[in-house]
């Protein structure tokens, strides 16, 4: 009863605060008064953004508790709604030759990519996979004989253009496209909505192996980090390359991961050197370093929260950070996971509640209250080598992870309804 409570007292303040925000004050004092609410809430759209995306997300057939995210300047009392991590259940396999290293969904969560070391690449249904269900896990996955198994089947594609291993997925914010590096130097472009099409349409001839690519959130540019110390932003249509004219501005280290950020302000990069670094997404140039941001050691990723106001990052330093871009400061630490000799980037669940990091050495999925850095319960993946990508959905709860042991699993759980605290 008294979760009950709880629930209609935050309702309240949403709805008060969402009053004043949109300039009805007696009507909020009046609500106020009338419900007993007597601490101040502050004007706020927060109700508004949260029934937005609700209504958006019923009309694209997607039902997901994503909120508006962390935002530790207006919090209140924040209601998870998300399931915790070790619910999430493994409901497809895949099983690629060599060791899988990279994973993406697209901006509506309907598509998988995975790639890997055998220089292939996966895309696959999301839908179909959740059909399949935890009791149909392939270990090696058959290929399909008839028409209405190719219909069913969650892998639509298997592309080839790589001479040496994937390393790096990213789709299209807008188009049928998926761009892919690899250590073969070069980045490439495939129109994944033509069935029979195996090879890119186009490529991007790089110096240096390529480690991470971001598209802008328009689609028009493409951040390319490589194991040189630079990096580069391409423009998609004509593969002209932009790079900072300021020495000082870059690492001096191999580019780890480059992000850009949602509003497409800005844009961050990790990098071997032990620093992180954030740049104007429209001169390319660094306006703040993050120096040894994990102790001195090598920083494996960096990722904004969806309001661009933070950052999380991971280290070889076995910790998760997540930092706050107009004070510099540290919010938070996520400790407890071991990674100390291979990179994997941490990401944020669909809403942003918890924060999600490999196990090196248990192959074991870490997670933690995203705002009070408490430890939860590990999720046992079932990979018998280590995790080398993990991959979260944006607005479902949804994720992939990529072993060692060839295979990449996705994870779903259908939500809260039997989960008890």
């Amino acid at each position: 009863m008294s979760e009950i409570v709880k629930n209609r007292e935050q309702l309240y303040k949403l709805i008060i605060s969402q009053l004043r925000y949109d300039g009805y004050e007696d009507i909020a004092a009046l609500v106020g008064n009338t419900v007993n609410t007597l601490e101040t809430c502050a004007p706020s759209s927060k109700l508004f953004n949260i029934v937005s995306r609700s209504l958006s997300s019923e009309s694209q057939g997607r039902l997901a508790n994503v909120g508006e995210g962390i935002d530790l300047e207006y919090e209140g009392d924040v209601i998870v709604n998300s399931p915790p991590v070790f619910m999430y259940e493994t409901c497809y396999v895949t099983a690629h030759k060599a060791p899988c290293r990279v994973a993406c969904f697209t901006k509506d969560d309907r598509l998988v990519a995975t790639g890997s070391v055998d220089n292939s690449i996966k895309i696959l249904d999301v839908d179909r996979m959740i059909a399949k269900g935890i009791s149909d896990i392939p270990l090696n996955e058959p290929q399909p004989q008839s028409g209405q198994q190719m219909e069913s089947h969650p892998v639509i594609r298997t592309l080839y253009d790589h001479s040496e291993a994937v390393t790096a997925l990213e789709f299209h914010p807008k188009m049928p496209i998926l761009a892919s590096g690899s250590r073969d130097r070069t980045v490439k472009l495939f129109d994944f909505s033509k069935p029979s099409i195996k090879r890119a349409f186009k490529s991007i001839q790089d110096a240096y192996g390529i480690r991470s690519i971001s598209f802008h959130p328009t689609g028009d540019y493409l951040l390319v980090g490589s194991e040189h110390s630079t990096v580069r932003l391409y423009d998609v249509n004509t593969t002209q390359c932009f790079v900072s004219s300021n020495p000082h501005d870059h690492h001096v280290g191999p580019i780890t991961m480059v992000s850009y950020a949602p509003n497409a302000k800005l844009y961050a990069t990790s990098s071997k050197d032990g620093s992180v670094k954030i740049w104007d997404g429209v001169s390319c140039r660094c306006i703040i370093t993050f120096g040894k941001a994990h102790n001195g050691a090598e920083v494996s990723s960096v990722t904004f929260t969806r309001n661009s106001k933070y950052i999380l990052t991971s280290g070889k330093d076995s910790t998760a950070k997540l930092w706050e871009l107009a004070t510099g400061n540290c919010m938070n630490i996520y400790a407890g996971a071991t990674q100390h000799h291979h990179r994997t980037q941490a990401v944020f669940n669909q809403s942003e509640d918890y924060v999600l990091l490999p196990d090196e050495k248990h192959n074991s999925v870490y997670s933690w209250d995203a705002r009070t850095g408490e430890k939860q319960k590990n999720l046992t993946t079932g990979h018998n080598n280590i995790i080398r990508c993990i991959y979260h959905a944006s607005s479902i709860p949804a994720m992939v992870t990529c072993s060692d042991d060839f295979r990449a699993r996705f994870w779903y759980t259908k939500g809260m309804a039997d989960f008890k605290m």
